[in-house]
């Protein structure tokens, strides 16, 4: 199934919005405290969860540590030209590397957007030394992060007033 297919077979009812907004402040909460917390029945907190996941619309969850707390405390943005032959090869080196800590395919200018933690500059330096070293992997640029300004977050896009319009 694709992200596309996932997406339209997971339309999103108003009950849907309301357990997910409740899983995006509280991701521990336990389906008895969603049940009783949102007025709906266990079985149907655990089916609904059960299909968004089975959709693709709900993703398995990891804690978010914060990477300074991991001994990583600079974050910086690689992007990368590819050679597309090499694509799959690639991505399965750069998996190798731990501090790779996400690898998005962009349209534009690059063919990769990848996020590195690091314990100093001297550290990014050999982090991107060994994504060049990637088969298919053909130049880079890199930018520290200075300070994250606004970090990943849906719960916004979740409430009531959120809908598409169109």
């Amino acid at each position: 199934m694709t992200t596309s297919d996932a997406a339209s077979d997971a339309r999103l009812d108003a009950t849907d919005r309301r357990l997910l907004l409740a899983l995006d402040v509280d991701p521990r909460a336990t389906v008895q405290r969603l049940a009783q917390d949102l007025g709906l029945a266990r079985g149907t907190v655990q089916a609904r969860l059960e299909r968004l996941a089975r959709a693709g619309a709900l993703h398995a969850h990891s804690t978010r540590v914060p990477l300074a707390h991991l001994g990583l405390p600079l974050r910086a943005v690689v992007t990368a030209d590819v050679d597309q032959d090499e694509f799959d090869r690639m991505i399965a080196e750069m998996a190798l590397i731990p501090e790779v800590v996400e690898c998005l395919g962009v349209s534009g200018e690059s063919d990769l957007m990848i996020q590195i933690a690091a314990r100093d500059a001297d550290h990014i330096y050999d982090i991107t030394q060994r994504i060049l070293r990637c088969r298919g992997i053909r130049r880079t640029a890199t930018s520290i992060v200075l300070r994250e300004l606004l970090g990943f977050r849906v719960g916004h896009l979740l409430a009531p007033d959120a809908r598409p319009r169109g």
